[in-house]
């Protein structure tokens, strides 16, 4: 199989849906108009049952909902998605699968994460943490890290455009491949393995990119998604890190030009 392309999926700053206008004044008493980030309220149903209400920027509400499923668990990878019905006017989004689905249990036990937007995360998470089993094969060469991060920190996006915004990066190699933003870096990061989940794509052999902390959640949901390498500009939290050594998940946080820390699974790195 070939290598993916770049940038199947990016942020579109002009869509005229994402952002609004609004006047203002600046530190000298100056008339400004800026861009804002728009958020929406988005409730997520599995068949008949309501999951969640999540505020998001609602481009990509299918693969959100979907991936958010598999995220918590509520999605296996044997099942089938039959229909995912959209509605923008009620702002609600149901998933439906080719079997009955029950989780009144699960949804008892909510914890709420240090995400933004108040992500909401739900008992048993760590189910089927520890039967992962991350690929020792995949590398990373220093150039190809550099290269990454400047197509990403220069592609058009709504963090440039309007700010208030996280960005989540698919990538192979040092090619990104799927791009989404949302006011929750845990939504975008849902929207990718949304994406994964309905067009069949291995992580097995892809790097994750996030602008957000490397929180335990975020290595959590990488491990999910069988992709063994994480990077994020920003920095650890220690429960982010403990989780990624257990998993043997490459951690690679304060990425910025060519200065970054690794603090777990430095064998995938090649000093070029």
């Amino acid at each position: 199989m070939g290598k993916t392309g770049e940038f199947l999926i990016k942020p579109d700053p002009k869509d005229e849906r994402l952002t609004e206008k609004v006047q203002g004044v600046d530190q000298g008493g100056q008339a400004v108009t800026t861009s804002v980030t728009v958020e929406r309220p988005l409730t997520l149903f599995l068949n008949s049952q309501e999951i969640v209400t999540m505020m998001t920027i609602c481009d990509y509400p299918e693969y959100l909902a979907v991936g958010y499923l598999v995220n918590q668990n509520m999605l296996a990878l044997g099942d089938k998605v039959t229909a995912i019905e959209y509605e923008e006017d009620t702002e609600t989004v149901v998933v439906r699968t080719n079997q009955e689905t029950n989780f009144e249990d699960k949804l008892k036990k909510k914890t709420l994460t240090s995400g933004c937007a108040q992500g909401t995360v739900f008992g048993d998470l760590m189910e089927k943490f520890d039967e992962v089993k991350l690929s020792p094969e995949v590398k990373i060469k220093t150039s190809d890290l550099y290269s990454l991060i400047k197509k990403i920190n220069t592609a058009p996006s709504l963090y440039l455009e309007a700010g208030a915004i996280h960005g989540c990066v698919l990538c192979e190699g040092n090619t990104p491949i799927l791009y989404m933003e949302d006011v929750g870096r845990h939504n975008a990061v849902d929207k990718i393995a949304g994406y994964m989940f309905l067009n069949d794509m291995s992580g097995k052999d892809k790097m994750f990119y996030t602008t957000g902390r490397l929180t335990s959640e975020m290595v959590i949901k990488t491990v999910q998604m069988r992709v063994p390498i994480l990077i994020s500009r920003s920095g650890f939290t220690a429960w982010g890190v403990d989780r990624a050594k257990q998993a043997d998940l490459t951690l690679i946080g304060r990425a910025r030009g060519e200065r970054f820390v690794v603090l777990s699974s430095d064998h995938r790195i090649e000093y070029d």
